[in-house]
């Protein structure tokens, strides 16, 4: 059946990125956040067959996605990253959520910091036989990222590649902040006009001096710009 649109004018599920502008945001690449949004198709013993988006954009005919989308990639970066978890198991162990415990949008929900996490990585465990151990640590992967979400209000605080989960929450991402740009926390100065007006060849302490930034701040901007998923 044909996905119906999220019309809505919450500015969580707006329509403002592109796909490779949001794979940029989120540290993955756009062929991976590609299949997520467009679903893909795979060989198996009884032939190709076809794996359903994991992530519905706000309206299908607009290829651009919502914040919200931002946050469902940045959630299945963490399942990605430690363990390349298939996406037709994440997909069965979303519908699981969906069926048994009654959450439509799991990774959007506080719910997955709390039991309903640990049922939905005990699923995909099942599915693809992560074992005990595996099971363990994929949960401290997604724990991980789901810290470098914050609620109220709600933001999103990107994995910097070169930084890791532990790395400083300085570049956040608000679509009520700089038009849903990243930009540093507490100054509202987008990450990208940093690092223009420093490849066009002004002085760091210039720059600084303009938008009140610290040493620390223009690093952060730097890396993660720089930054390859």
């Amino acid at each position: 059946m044909a996905s119906q649109p999220l019309k809505s004018t919450d500015p969580y599920e707006l329509p403002r990125y592109g796909i490779g502008q949001a794979a940029h945001y989120v540290q993955i690449s756009p062929t991976t956040l590609r299949s997520w949004v467009l679903g893909r198709s795979y060989d198996t013993s009884e032939g190709r067959r076809f794996s359903p988006p994991l992530i519905q954009r706000p309206d299908p005919g607009d290829p651009r996605l919502s914040f919200s989308n931002l946050r469902e990639a940045h959630v299945l970066r963490a399942l990605r990253t430690r363990h390349q978890v298939p996406m037709p198991a994440v997909r069965a162990a979303l519908d699981y959520a969906a069926e048994t415990l009654h959450i439509k949008r799991l990774l959007l929900s506080r719910e997955l910091m709390a039991d309903a996490g640990s049922l939905f990585i005990e699923r995909l465990g099942q599915l693809i036989d992560l074992g005990r151990s595996g099971q363990i640590a994929l949960k401290e992967m997604l724990d991980g990222h789901l810290s470098r979400i914050q609620w109220e209000p709600l933001r999103l605080f990107p994995v910097v590649a070169a930084r890791g989960l532990s790395g400083p929450q300085i570049v956040s991402i608000d679509p009520q902040v700089s038009f849903g740009r990243p930009f540093i926390v507490g100054k509202g100065v987008r990450t990208s006009t940093i690092v223009e007006r420093l490849d066009a060849g002004e002085d760091r302490e210039t720059v600084a001096a303009d938008y009140q930034l610290s040493d620390q701040e223009i690093d952060e901007a730097i890396l993660y710009e720089r930054a390859t998923a």
